[in-house]
């Protein structure tokens, strides 16, 4: 039983007593695959981090056989801005199931939805969804890299690591619901909502904005004529490259205020566990370090 707002952030208390879980969890699944009360019970007794963890690992054999059979690497990209918000979910159905405290975590759950239906409308907007198409950065590397080791290279970081970087951005919600019960929802936690609607804003505002640029330059390159109502001059779009509106201040602000998301979230497992820093923060590492690659 955690008694205080620091304890939820101790990883030796909150995450590595329940690391064994994961060496059973498949069995137990397979014992009662049919038996709905059965499975509901494993949910439950389940530590809801390894749960998570558990099937981000179960998603990484799927989607490399579906790309390996495919010849398509971008199935993750399908799912990215979906499973984050599955992860998020979990952990409020979780707490709910448990009874716990959620007036933080409900409004985490309706700002992780927003974040996934701005993400998802732009990747289906420029074509993601569509039959064959694929991150041209993994077509770059197939050129460079031979089979056996692109293969090697799709098992360990495409499929897996992805897969897992994906869960462990949404770490700090789970120190979100262990910290429930210890504290309360407050004028602050308001603060931390807003700078995370903020973020997804600023993300979908910088998409926009590229996209009406993209979509003006195509039709000028098409016909060498401005397109009518447009907001661009031709010197803007022989330029190639948007340097107006937020794209003025930063080369790629959109990916800084997704970026900002996570780094948001994981401020705000800081905040309500009195730390300034806690293991949660790796996920967020890691995605900014994604971001720089």
């Amino acid at each position: 039983m955690l008694k205080s707002a620091t304890a939820c952030a101790d990883f030796g208390r909150t995450v590595q007593p329940y690391l064994s879980q994961l060496n059973d969890l498949p069995r137990q699944i397979y014992q009662s695959a049919t038996d709905l009360q059965a499975l509901k019970a494993i949910y439950l007794n389940t530590n809801p981090l390894v749960s998570a963890f558990a099937f981000s690992l179960l998603l990484a054999p799927i989607v490399l056989v579906i790309s390996e059979i495919n010849r398509n690497y971008s199935q993750v990209d399908r799912v990215w801005s979906i499973l984050p918000t599955v992860y998020n979910l979990h952990y409020v159905a979780y707490a709910h199931a448990k009874n716990l405290p959620t007036q933080r975590l409900n409004s985490l759950a309706i700002i992780s939805v927003i974040w996934s239906m701005r993400l998802t409308s732009n990747y289906w907007r420029k074509g993601g969804y569509q039959v064959g198409s694929e991150d041209y950065r993994w077509e770059i590397l197939r050129k460079y890299i031979n089979p056996p080791l692109f293969f090697i290279f799709n098992v360990l970081f495409i499929s897996l690591v992805q897969s897992v970087l994906l869960f462990s951005v949404t770490m700090p919600t789970y120190i979100l619901l262990l910290s429930s019960p210890i504290v309360k929802a407050d004028i602050p936690d308001i603060i931390f909502s807003q700078l995370l609607l903020g973020a997804i804003f600023l993300a979908f505002t910088a998409d926009q904005q590229q996209w009406d640029f993209q979509t003006a330059k195509k039709s000028y390159q098409s016909t060498a004529k401005l397109p009518a109502g447009t907001a661009f001059t031709a010197r803007d779009l022989d330029r190639g490259f948007l340097t107006k509106g937020l794209w003025a201040l930063s080369r790629h602000p959109n990916f800084l205020a997704e970026q900002s998301v996570w780094v948001a979230l994981y401020a705000w497992s800081c905040y309500v566990t009195k730390s300034y820093y806690n293991w949660s923060g790796l996920g967020a590492v890691a995605y900014l370090i994604l971001f720089q690659a």
